[in-house]
């Protein structure tokens, strides 16, 4: 079995859209001067959520889209003790994570009477692609791929262009390099900063949402295994822009396939080994490619309206 093929490209993209979410959710929470390290946190509870209403509706879209609701919520209590109440954004964030962990942990057995995982529920389908899937070769991608990739296809173009092509991005931005001089340039840093770390909770909960009920059909307890961390180093390593760090979260992503598909190909290899490569992967691109940083100015910095 070559370990270089189609279902490797596949594999490396369904591994990289839950990595490439919480980044975008990073990156608007971030350009906006609130530092985010809750993206673990919010992703298990957006995947929880997700395999819950899936499970209650039969509906994986329905699961979805309460994936996302709980991501708002999530990253509305963290605006609400760092944007309003001014609380320490690591220490705010960490709780989060804590509480997301605990909480999902949690309330598996109260729900299900099961330990750890849930049944299985109904998730999201490929969506074949009429024409492009009888392709010869790539063909097998339009069969495998779902709405839910083509969709973060798009939310990435998105996120650029409203970042650094619009208005709203500038005024985003602009309080992520000086709220003070942002703020007497008329802009609501306050619900700037609000919207934009509430909308971060939604894109790092879909990213959770992705593992529950488009890769799998069931939550595990921690099934995040520090995705949102990777999200985070993604971040950092593309200097809090949208293409390079993209570029590394389908890095991660071809190294988690990798390692899987070496399972298979080369299986005296230490599993626990191969399954650290995205990690050793990270901690590598982070201690010699990034050099300095390019941080927003104001990014961890609290503000307050003289």
């Amino acid at each position: 079995m070559s370990i270089l093929s189609m279902s490797l490209v596949i594999a490396a993209i369904h591994l990289a859209v839950p990595i490439i979410l919480p980044l975008l959710g990073g990156l608007i929470s971030e350009r906006s001067g609130v530092m985010n390290i809750a993206l673990e946190g919010m992703m298990l509870v957006g995947g929880l959520t997700a395999v819950v209403f899936s499970f209650l509706t039969g509906d994986p879209w329905l699961g979805l889209a309460a994936a996302a609701v709980s991501g708002l919520i999530s990253g509305a209590a963290l605006a609400l003790l760092t944007v309003t109440l001014r609380a320490n954004q690591v220490v705010a964030s960490t709780a989060i994570n804590l509480v997301g962990a605990g909480l999902t942990a949690a309330l598996v057995p109260i729900i299900w009477g099961t330990d750890g995982t849930t049944p299985s529920v109904a998730k999201i389908p490929p969506f074949v692609v009429p024409g492009l899937s009888e392709l010869p070769v790539v063909g097998q991608l339009f069969r495998e791929l779902t709405l839910v990739d083509y969709g973060t296809f798009v939310l990435v173009v998105g996120v650029w262009w409203v970042l650094f092509r619009t208005d709203t991005g500038l005024r985003l931005r602009a309080c992520g390099e000086s709220a003070e001089s942002a703020d007497s340039a008329g802009i609501d840093v306050v619900r700037t900063r609000f919207v934009a770390v509430a909308l971060s909770g939604a894109f790092a909960a879909l990213g959770g949402a992705y593992l529950s009920i488009v890769i799998l059909d069931a939550f595990q307890a921690g099934m995040t295994q520090g995705r949102g961390y990777l999200a985070l180093a993604a971040l950092v390593f593309g200097k809090w822009r949208v293409w390079p760090g993209v570029a590394a979260c389908v890095v991660f992503g071809l190294a988690d396939a990798l390692a899987l598909r070496s399972q298979i190909v080369a299986p005296d290899i230490p599993h626990d080994l191969l399954l650290a490569m995205p990690y050793i992967l990270a901690l590598v691109a982070l201690a010699t490619f990034v050099g300095k940083g390019t941080a927003p100015a104001a990014v961890g910095k609290e503000f307050a309206r003289a």
